[in-house]
């Protein structure tokens, strides 16, 4: 009990942010709620995107707001309806409600956009729960309408102004996440938010007597609603049902009194609380499917991204290591260098020439292997360069058979990505027909533009046109050349005498001349980020 007899300290930070947020809150609260009728509460519904959007640690500050815009409502109806009634009832509502939002705070990171009804319904239910129930306990007299009707109001009035602002919050909390904005939405997308307007203007221009015709043109409203969410789905709910309940509420004869009622768009709303309900659960089962279903183009995309960036995480593996050798090589040759100069200073020129001879031939057999293990030539000069002056065009003279390549265009020009594809894809091919074809071969490659986009044409080829290549060849080409010819858009055909891979530059400018933790200047030297 020694804490009892010393007491203890609380403590607490005073943040400037926090109070600006309290006090928008609060105006946001003071506004919206002049723009409410009985039956359309905004401040619910800023409420809860409030909640949504701001960290937990900064919600004492929201509560302050909510304090601070109750407070200049309800001071001056202490002496009608009693102070009890004032401070309970203003003390409860957003502390109730952040703890709904704190509840389904895991289903907001594991499940679909779905979990926003379930805050909405719950967030509606509590708050008027406690609104009604606090209103008869402590009200000198309870109001004169029926329970029941007044719960029916203040539970749809609260949920139709949670649907309006809250997916709202929800499309800026996911303002990150990857969404594919393909071309032929675009203009669906505008007529369906044009004809929101003028169904809106046309509700304005008709007559508050006509109630069959501004009644058709309520429903009509929800027409490009459902149009938009099947086009985004879940985003496209979150913006039409807010602009759809926004155009309902700001044309009612009786919008911009705070506390009036308009029974016949009551009934109206009765219906649109269900559409919104409907379309907004719809939202994220037709975002879900879609994904699973329509974008063969994205995904292939996205694998194409993938396998690119395995090939050049394997790239930057083994220039690692053919710079490791190369550093071994350096070493050694520095050693031998002193083994020789030592071996003439003691008199044994002939056994130091000797040694020198031998290990150059092999020290340049080495260097040689080291540049297929990764073509540093290609990063200072670019491919054609490192194809003809590299270990791989030593091999290819060692075999005879190989005619005088024949390039074109400027590889230069292209990633260092798909430069080190094409080397590879060359490499592969040649060694193919190495081993399983006979005669002369030849191999040309052709760099260009073709449809906006650079590329890079390779060929290799049986020098005897005549000739066909066996089928086993062709299979074994398909095999071992299509995933990096796919991973750069491109394709691998094999025709008569030759095959033909085609590989193009589709990754963009942000792979332009880079490798992982890489950057470097096309045919430039490198240089650590």
């Amino acid at each position: 009990m020694k804490w009892l007899q010393n007491g203890f300290e609380l403590s607490f930070r005073i943040r400037p942010a926090g109070l600006a947020l309290a006090a928008l809150y609060a105006v946001a609260c003071w506004a919206t709620w002049h723009l409410s009728v009985d039956q359309f509460f905004l401040p619910a519904g800023i409420r809860v995107a409030a909640l949504l959007l701001t960290p937990k640690r900064m919600w004492p500050y929201l509560i302050l707001g909510e304090y601070a815009y109750f407070a200049q409502m309800r001071y001056p109806m202490i002496e009608d309806y009693g102070m009890a009634w004032v401070i309970v009832g203003s003390a409860c509502l957003i502390p109730a409600v952040a703890l709904i939002v704190h509840l389904h705070h895991k289903l907001m990171a594991f499940t679909t956009e779905s979990w926003l009804l379930s805050i909405a319904a719950s967030a509606a239910l509590v708050a008027t729960a406690l609104k009604l129930g606090l209103i008869h306990m402590l009200w000198p007299v309870p109001p004169s309408m029926p329970f029941y009707t007044n719960a029916m109001l203040y539970v749809l009035s609260d949920y139709i102004a949670i649907l309006t602002v809250a997916p709202l919050a929800l499309l800026w909390m996911r303002r990150r996440s990857h969404y594919d904005w393909t071309t032929w939405r675009r203009h669906p997308t505008l007529a369906a938010l044009a004809l929101l307007g003028v169904l809106g203007a046309l509700l304005i221009l008709v007559s508050t007597q006509a109630h069959s015709a501004r009644a058709t043109l309520q429903l009509l409203l929800v027409l490009p609603v459902i149009a938009l969410t099947c086009m985004h789905g879940w985003r496209g709910a979150a913006v039409g049902v807010p602009l759809m309940n926004i155009i309902l509420s700001q044309t009612m004869p009786t919008t911009g009194f705070p506390g009036s009622f308009d029974e016949t768009t009551f009934f109206t709303q009765q219906i649109i609380a269900i559409t919104s309900t409907a379309l907004i659960a719809l939202g994220p089962r037709i975002t879900h499917h879609y994904h699973q279903h329509a974008p063969a183009p994205m995904t292939a995309s996205r694998a194409r991204a993938f396998s690119r960036s395995a090939h050049l995480a394997n790239e930057q593996d083994l220039r690692e290591r053919a710079l490791g050798l190369r550093q071994i090589a350096d070493d050694i040759e520095e050693a031998l260098g002193e083994t020789v100069q030592q071996l003439k200073a003691d008199g044994h020129e002939a056994p130091a020439t000797d040694l020198l001879r031998a290990f150059s031939r092999r020290s340049r057999r080495f260097r040689e292997l080291t540049s297929m293990v990764y073509p540093t030539e290609l990063e200072h000069a670019g491919l054609y360069v490192a194809l003809r002056a590299g270990g791989l065009s030593e091999t290819w003279n060692a075999s005879h058979r190989i005619v005088r390549p024949m390039l074109g265009g400027d590889p230069c020009q292209l990633s260092m990505g798909l430069q080190l594809a094409a080397y590879r894809t060359f490499a592969e091919a040649v060694s193919l027909f190495l081993k399983e074809e006979t005669g002369q071969i030849q191999i040309s490659a052709r760099c260009g533009r073709y449809k906006g986009v650079r590329g890079i044409v390779l060929n290799v080829a049986l020098l005897d046109r005549h000739r066909t290549l066996a089928s086993r060849t062709m299979e074994r080409a398909i095999d071992r050349l299509s995933a990096r010819a796919h991973a750069y858009s491109g394709s691998v055909q094999c025709r008569g005498h030759r095959i033909t891979m085609v590989l193009l530059d589709t990754a963009g400018e942000a792979e332009r001349g880079t490798l992982p933790n890489e950057r470097s200047d096309i045919c430039g030297t490198p240089t650590r980020q």
